[in-house]
């Protein structure tokens, strides 16, 4: 008996998520109590995500501030195709927070007014090794289709979540995961030969 109430109280992971769609659908018509619980429920995972990557609590606290005011201005453009409310809810705030990190990054010199910087020692063989794997890249990319291969560049080289390309490329997550290990097989493939 004591099993069965504690059990009945106890909200699952769905529950909650279709509980965050629901108060996403009210904070896009300017609930602010909906807003307010959508805040009390997501807010320990999303002040994770920022401190993880900001690694500074004020900061992080001041960046979750600012997530929480651009999800109360987008909550209108959250799209239920494809993307878990908590996953959207996690990609604004890692995009703010990496926007945060690049804008922390020390503006470079005019080039005028540029360092001296020694060049690497790299011997003319060993530039012209490298030049010529890249140009063996370039072309098993050119192998793939250009979707995919744009899917590769994003994933690989850009750092994009496969939430992100999802949402830009307009297709399932897994369709996303199937594209890019399906690709990297082919580039290994190629590469090989």
């Amino acid at each position: 008996m004591v099993w069965q109430l504690q059990f009945q109280n106890c909200s699952s992971p769905l529950n909650d998520i279709q509980k965050i769609k629901q108060l996403l659908g009210r904070v896009a018509l300017n609930d602010r109590a909906a807003f307010r619980e959508l805040y009390s429920l997501t807010s320990p995972k999303l002040f994770g995500i920022c401190l993880r990557l900001l690694k500074d609590r004020a900061e992080a606290e001041d960046a979750l501030q600012e997530v929480y005011v651009k999800i109360w201005h987008r909550a209108g453009s959250f799209s239920q195709r494809g993307m878990s409310p908590i996953s959207w809810l996690a990609a604004v705030t890692r995009n703010h927070a990496i926007d945060i990190l690049r804008a922390r990054k020390p503006q470079t010199d005019e080039l005028g007014e540029g360092k001296d910087v020694e060049a690497p020692d790299i011997s003319p063989e060993k530039a012209a090794v490298l030049a010529s794997e890249g140009r063996r890249i370039d072309e098993c990319m050119g192998e793939l289709d250009p979707q995919h291969a744009l899917a590769v560049r994003q994933a690989y080289i850009e750092g994009h979540s496969y939430e992100e390309l999802a949402q830009q490329l307009d297709v399932p997550l897994n369709t996303v995961r199937t594209w890019l290990r399906r690709s990297l097989i082919k580039l290994r493939d190629c590469l090989e030969r």
